[in-house]
């Protein structure tokens, strides 16, 4: 399946895009457009103005995935406090790791173009994943 998403990929789309490869569908090929005019026909579009998988209320992108998918997943829940602070950063969540999430995000979207700013954040998302699973299964910060 084709998703699509506005150009230069920042925090919430970049969270957005590993969830969907991760919990939604594996094979998601994505197409960043400058205009949401631009997004093809076949493709689900996310993270733009006027669409279903944006914000809504006071969620991002993210949490409105997890809610139209039901993704009731704990640790799903937990990093999108994370990528809630980081993209909103309205004080809704205790997420200290928000602010440097978001800056290491903002620097590799200026040296890098959309999809490689996806292929690189895969890995670090599944590690923000796992170590949250492991504190959850643990009931401590995981060593």
């Amino acid at each position: 399946m084709r998703w699509a998403t506005r150009a230069g990929v920042h925090i919430d789309r970049a969270a957005c895009g590993w969830l969907i490869r991760r919990h939604v569908d594996p094979d998601a090929e994505f197409v960043f457009v400058a205009d949401p005019a631009e997004v093809p026909s076949d493709a689900t579009p996310f993270d733009m103005r006027g669409v279903d998988l944006s914000h809504h209320g006071s969620d991002c992108t993210f949490e409105t995935i997890l809610r139209r998918y039901e993704l009731a997943d704990p640790v799903l829940w937990r990093v999108a406090e994370i990528v809630h602070e980081a993209d909103i950063d309205d004080g809704r969540y205790d997420a200290p790791e928000a602010a440097g999430l978001d800056v290491a995000l903002r620097g590799l979207s200026m040296v890098c173009d959309d999809a490689r700013v996806l292929e690189l954040t895969g890995p670090l998302f599944d590690g923000r994943y796992e170590y949250h699973r492991r504190a959850l299964l643990l009931g401590r910060t995981p060593a």
